[in-house]
């Protein structure tokens, strides 16, 4: 019993120093280049966490989470800006840019103007939301401090949110391999509902 204690204890002690890293390498690459399936990531972390025994695995799923997730939105809108001042723009401003369309670039501006920093929390909430109302925080001419101020909360409502979607399907199942699967394909319903009832609004018959 006591020889399997340690070991169960080395194995999550070795899966935590690969694993933290990892998640908050991911979802900082993530958060700049926006087609890794962060939240996906986040709800595997936690399910993986709901199983251990490590006191604070939640904890640290969450800190990690949130705090990528917030520095690599910063790096990101940092280049934003530089590509905004500069003469011949940047690539970095370019793929903001190509990830925002202008119906919903123009929405994010009529919100971002009526509710502010409110929008911003939310935006990244909403599947495909953080794109649009960054750049629209980009145009309005928002400084790094201001929007960095809005997206600590946003980012810290993102994590708990993925992450209550993983203990939900950590709880489902006895083995983590099921809670993974099932916390990635609520994640997936999640991110897919939204633009299912977009499609479905745009072709409703007048």
């Amino acid at each position: 019993m006591i020889a399997l204690a340690v070991t169960s204890t080395s194995t999550e002690s070795a899966q935590q120093a690969i694993g933290y890293p990892t998640l908050f390498l991911l979802v900082l690459v993530g958060a700049l280049l926006p087609v890794i399936p962060t939240g996906a990531l986040v709800s595997s972390a936690a399910v993986v966490a709901f199983h251990q025994t490590a006191p604070f695995a939640m904890a640290l799923v969450f800190v990690t989470a949130s705090l990528a997730a917030f520095l690599g939105d910063a790096a990101l809108y940092w280049l934003g800006r530089r590509g905004l001042r500069s003469r011949g723009g940047s690539r970095w401003l370019e793929a903001i840019r190509s990830r925002a369309p202008e119906e919903r670039l123009a929405q994010a501006q009529g919100k971002l103007a009526d509710h502010g920093v409110t929008v911003l929390v939310l935006s990244r909430l909403v599947p495909a939301g953080r794109i649009p109302v960054m750049l629209a925080c980009l145009l309005a001419g928002w400084p790094l401090r201001r929007f960095a101020r809005g997206n600590l909360p946003a980012c810290l409502a993102w994590a708990a949110t993925y992450q209550l979607i993983g203990v939900l399907g950590g709880s489902l199942f006895p083995e983590p391999w099921e809670g993974v699967v099932a916390a990635v394909a609520l994640t997936v319903l999640v991110s897919a509902a939204p633009m299912v009832w977009r499609r479905a609004r745009g072709t409703r018959p007048a």
